[in-house]
């Protein structure tokens, strides 16, 4: 791999850095090919979402321009969980089900990182935390940190508000950990993470600090939007994974397409390859050319997690449906085979319809989606939530429309 010279200065520029300790010492470091740094990811589902896509194509960029990536899974601390955030407690999962997640994250990871002998690392963190001894471990480690420093981090704040538990009171001290273990095992000199993660990041790299002597060389700095990028990952109707078998493709792509005018440029930059002078000319783009735009946004990203196929076969899909009323060639529109369990007296009722094609989350969002008038089939409006479709109707298949833009065709066997 090539070094990029100027690699940090394009991140500036595409808006990816806020906040920095060290900032001269990391530009000549990322800039000559000589950062190993980590990302963390905490396995709380079993597919990365649209809201892990941004830190996942900053390694890329990173690893594009001769540094070294790690990938720490939390295989540790998701049995606590990130307060980060949070107004709730975390649910417990499973050591089997935590390992299962990490599994499936390195396998979406290997689609944008380069994984091997002197290439990018996955680390899981359950490998130094899940066989600690807790005396051991508060003496050694637990010495360095001031409670009430710990009081004051951002990442404790709205936990606070609701009462926050000793378990989650211990994950500064856990990530913290994570840094100087990654630092000595794999020389690991630099940590990224979203605004939400700068006081526990603050805390590693003190902790090598202290623990190591000053002139240990650890240093920290976030994301801009990182924080935001895990708000982009849900919507209304419930999470944008990476995975096509939670998110399909087609979905994926209308998510980029139809997102806001204020943001499409902002996304371009932050997680698009396109050169930089390419996106500036578009800032001169308004009305139906930001349409233009966020379709180049789409294709770009559709790409980078599911392919240049699958890209293409959901850009034609959505041109389809938009093409005279939706009209046109159905045959990449997104489609969900009914089978006789799926039906009900050889019918399937609207709200049925709407909760087993995904466009629905429940009944009670159906019904007063379809009671407001927000769904047509075949683009014929339905209001009568009692509304049924029969098999002979399916076996041809309709067209379910929620909203302006979610679509799914829906046919029997």
């Amino acid at each position: 791999m090539e070094k990029n010279n100027h690699i940090f200065e394009e991140l500036q520029a595409r808006g990816l850095l806020a906040q920095l300790t060290d900032e001269d010492q990391i530009r000549d470091l990322v800039n000559n090919g000589k950062a190993t740094f980590y990302i963390g990811f905490d396995p709380t589902a079993d597919s990365l979402h649209v809201g892990h896509f941004m830190a996942l194509l900053l390694m890329k960029r990173l690893q594009q321009a001769g540094n070294k990536p790690v990938a720490l899974v939390g295989g540790g601390t998701g049995m606590i969980g990130d307060p980060s955030g949070r107004q709730d407690l975390r649910s417990m999962m499973t050591v089997e089900t935590i390992d299962h997640n990490c599994e499936c994250f390195k396998k979406q990871m290997s689609r944008f990182i380069e994984f091997g002998p002197d290439k990018a690392l996955m680390v899981n963190n359950a490998d130094w935390l899940r066989d600690l001894n807790y005396i051991e471990f508060i003496r050694d480690i637990g010495v360095h940190f001031s409670v009430n420093t710990m009081l004051r981090a951002r990442c404790y704040e709205q936990r606070m508000e609701k009462g926050l538990s000793f378990l989650e009171f211990n994950y500064m001290i856990m990530q913290a950990y994570d840094f100087l273990c990654l630092y000595e095992k794999y020389g690991c000199n630099m940590q990224f993470g979203g605004d939400d993660q700068w006081s526990n990041m603050l805390a590693g790299t003190e902790l090598i600090r202290k623990k190591l002597g000053k002139d240990a060389h650890a240093m920290t700095i976030t994301l801009l939007l990182n924080s935001e990028g895990k708000k982009m990952g849900k919507t209304a109707k419930g999470a944008v994974w990476l995975d096509p078998d939670k998110t399909s493709p087609y979905d994926f792509y209308q998510y980029w397409r139809n997102i806001g005018d204020a943001d499409v440029l902002k996304c371009l930059r932050m997680m698009t390859f396109l050169p930089l002078e390419q996106i500036d000319e578009m800032d001169k783009w308004e009305g139906a050319q930001l349409n233009t735009a966020k379709e180049i946004l789409a294709h770009e990203l559709t790409t980078l997690v599911h392919g240049e196929d699958e890209a293409a076969k959901a850009e034609k899909g959505a041109k389809a449906l938009f093409a005279a009323g939706g009209a046109g060639n159905m045959e990449n529109v997104p489609e969900l085979i009914l089978t006789d369990e799926d039906l009900e007296d050889g019918s399937i009722g609207i709200l049925s319809a709407l909760v087993k094609s995904g466009l629905e989350k429940s009944r009670s969002d159906a019904r007063r989606d379809v009671k407001q008038g927000g769904v047509t089939v075949d683009g014929e409006k339905v209001t009568d939530i009692d509304a049924v479709f029969s098999k002979e109707a399916l076996e041809k298949g309709i067209l379910i429309r929620r909203g302006k833009k979610n679509y799914k065709r829906l046919r029997a066997q």
